[in-house]
């Protein structure tokens, strides 16, 4: 399929390698760029840990803390509208069509807004900011990968991004959303010299195939032209977003 909407995350305090490498993609196929800026996780709104019956001076405490976060919260939004203003000219004068949005969600929501996001793009660029960052990149990861249906390119730190790469890595769970993301990206896989089909912590179907070995995601890329081949990994307690970019990483796909 062509890649005519292509949809790229990137915090607050990142750099702008990753927004460079999306826009540089976008450049090269014509397609829409949409970039969404999420600031870091500190306004929740909570109470400090504090017991209205100790004392006045702690009931006093409990409205300067609130108070503290408005104010937090306030030059937070200032700084989101000057970078969002800053990404948008910076986009513009490339020439490129696009658009910038920002997202003050719970920490717990971000898989979820990632998601809903990328469900409206062809393409999701994971770039290395977004990789190294232990709170945004999981969460994004992980909602992006196996929950929108919609395939993911992952571009670590130093590597050169490219719509016609030489090694993918597809991370497969048999779900329905990974078969959709499978298949709208069959043109790159066929063209591929390799395919790794990732599965992390694999469950056997009832007749011992399918989720236990990759067998028939494997043949079915066959089929389409791919060279696949199949590794299986262990989540140790990790997320599969998280061990899946490592693998990413490791093999250099």
């Amino acid at each position: 399929m062509e890649f005519k909407s292509i949809f790229s995350v990137t915090g607050a305090d990142h750099s702008d390698e990753d927004l460079t490498t999306a826009a540089g993609l976008c450049a090269e196929v014509g397609a829409h760029l949409s970039v969404l800026i999420i600031p870091p996780p500190l306004l929740l709104m909570s109470s400090p840990p504090l017991e209205w019956n100790t004392g006045r001076a702690q009931a006093i405490a409990v409205p300067n803390y609130r108070f503290q976060q408005i104010e937090k919260f306030s030059q937070d939004v200032t700084r989101m509208e000057r970078r969002s203003a800053d990404i948008l000219k910076r986009l513009k004068a490339m020439s490129l069509s696009c658009d910038v949005d920002t997202d003050y969600c719970d920490p717990a929501s971000l898989g979820e807004v990632a998601r809903q996001r990328a469900l409206c793009a062809d393409l999701t660029i994971v770039g290395g900011d977004l990789l190294n960052d232990e709170t945004l990149g999981p969460p994004v990861v992980n909602g992006c990968l196996f929950d929108s249906g919609k395939p993911v390119l992952i571009v670590p730190k130093g590597a050169k991004a490219t719509l016609s790469p030489r090694r993918v890595l597809v991370g497969w769970d048999s779900r329905v959303e990974a078969s959709r993301a499978v298949r709208e990206a069959l043109s790159l896989l066929s063209a591929a010299e390799e395919v790794c089909v990732a599965m992390v912590d694999p469950k056997a179907q009832n007749n011992g195939k399918g989720a236990q070995s990759g067998a028939d995601i494997a043949a079915y890329l066959t089929r389409h032209g791919a060279r696949v081949s199949v590794d299986l990994l262990k989540s140790a307690g990790k997320s599969a977003g998280t061990v899946l970019t490592q693998h990413a990483n490791d093999i250099c796909a």
